[in-house]
């Protein structure tokens, strides 16, 4: 919970000062551009990290840089020496961070609980992921406001729960990882991807979650410009934007939680196309509240997918590739980071509104691809 609280609280002061400093799209989309660079270049290792070091080393490693980081640009801000390119700088971690720690914790989740309530954990582990995207927004959006507490607060806010993620590690089991398998990092790299190749199904839905959040996801990174330009409701708009889409994710996840495993399939494919029909619909909204409530479908549909996808992804992988293939995943959101910039260019020639109802058009498109390509053959669960 303190970790994603630490993470929304401190994108949202992020993207909220890059709209300051620049005031444009092309600003927002240059810094998730360096979250994206950053990520897909550290993803590899992550994967191979997390099957190869204790699961809660490698968290407490992501815990201090995730707090240090806010807590640098609060430093900056309470100074008055920020700057753009620390924005940039803070991105490139976070990038690094997220993509070493989202494989530890998935793999680890499995781990814990084994295969017979993996969908289950995975659902409930999201949950907490989007009761954080409810506080850490909404309070972030009112506090960035506030004369006496302002932006430079919510940043030493953002670094105080990191550390408050840190202390409770204490309580978490090692995590170690399977049997060493005597190769390299780079021969554990390789291994993952050939593992990958050999199984289409597997690759499928890694290609599936590539194209949905490559052109879906982008959204987010925009909320602030549709907050400001389209409904003039400041950052405290911003706030609620997220706090319901956040609302709508942690409803999906609770209600889905207990979903039978034969449903995955079919509820994962209906997910993709609501959030490319809510997408769509959001960008239509006349009026700020309106926009407000189909927010919380996309939040839905958007985080329901991606736990069906990750549910049928770890259901059919041992567990000596979790952490590799994890971070094959994980490559859908460095791929959204790296789209932001062009889309940013795109929405600043022809509106924002335009923009996001094209990012809704074209997740439909990619969810018609992949059923005409879906391999046919029988899918294999893993065994071990």
């Amino acid at each position: 919970m303190f970790t994603f609280l630490t993470m929304q609280v401190s994108l949202i002061a992020r993207s909220w000062l890059a709209f300051e400093i620049t005031g444009s799209n092309t600003g927002l989309g240059g810094v998730m551009l360096a979250f994206g660079l950053s990520s897909i270049v550290a993803i590899p290792y992550g994967g191979a990290l997390s099957d190869r070091f204790p699961k809660r080393r490698i968290l407490a490693v992501v815990g201090v840089v995730q707090s240090a980081t806010p807590l640098g640009l609060a430093v900056a801000l309470a100074t008055g020496t920020e700057a753009y390119w620390m924005l940039i700088v803070s991105s490139v971690l976070q990038g690094a961070m997220i993509a070493t720690m989202a494989p530890a914790r998935l793999a680890f989740v499995s781990e814990v609980v084994g295969r017979e309530h993996l969908t289950n954990a995975i659902f409930l582990s999201m949950s907490t992921a989007q009761v954080a995207r409810v506080v850490g927004p909404a309070a972030a959006g009112a506090l960035i406001g506030a004369a006496f507490f302002g932006l430079a607060g919510v940043f030493f806010a953002a670094g105080a729960l990191g550390l408050l993620s840190l202390l409770l590690l204490i309580g978490v089991p090692p995590g170690d990882p399977p049997i060493p398998s005597g190769r390299s990092a780079l021969g554990d790299i390789v291994d993952g991807l050939q593992f990958v190749r050999s199984r289409p199904d597997v690759m499928h839905l890694l290609a599936v979650s590539l194209g949905v959040v490559l052109v879906g996801f982008p959204h987010m990174a925009y909320l602030p410009l549709v907050a400001e330009e389209l409904y003039d409701a400041g950052s405290a708009g911003f706030g609620l934007l997220n706090a319901s889409a956040a609302i709508g994710a942690l409803v999906g996840t609770v209600a889905l939680a207990n979903l039978e495993r034969r449903l995955l399939k079919p509820y994962q494919k209906r997910a993709a196309v609501l959030f490319g029909v809510t997408l769509a619909v959001f960008a239509l909204m006349p009026n700020f509240y309106a926009a407000v409530g189909v927010m919380a479908l996309v939040g839905a549909t958007a985080t329901v997918f991606q736990a069906l996808n990750n549910s049928l992804v770890l259901a059919l992988t041992p567990v000596e590739y979790h952490g590799r293939v994890q971070a094959l995943l994980m490559l859908s959101f460095s791929g959204f980071g790296l789209a932001a910039l062009p889309i940013g260019l795109v929405a600043d020639a022809v509106g924002i509104r335009a923009t996001i109802f094209g990012l809704g058009v074209l997740v439909l498109a990619v969810m018609a691809v992949a059923r005409m390509v879906e391999p046919r053959g029988r899918e294999r669960e893993a065994t071990i």
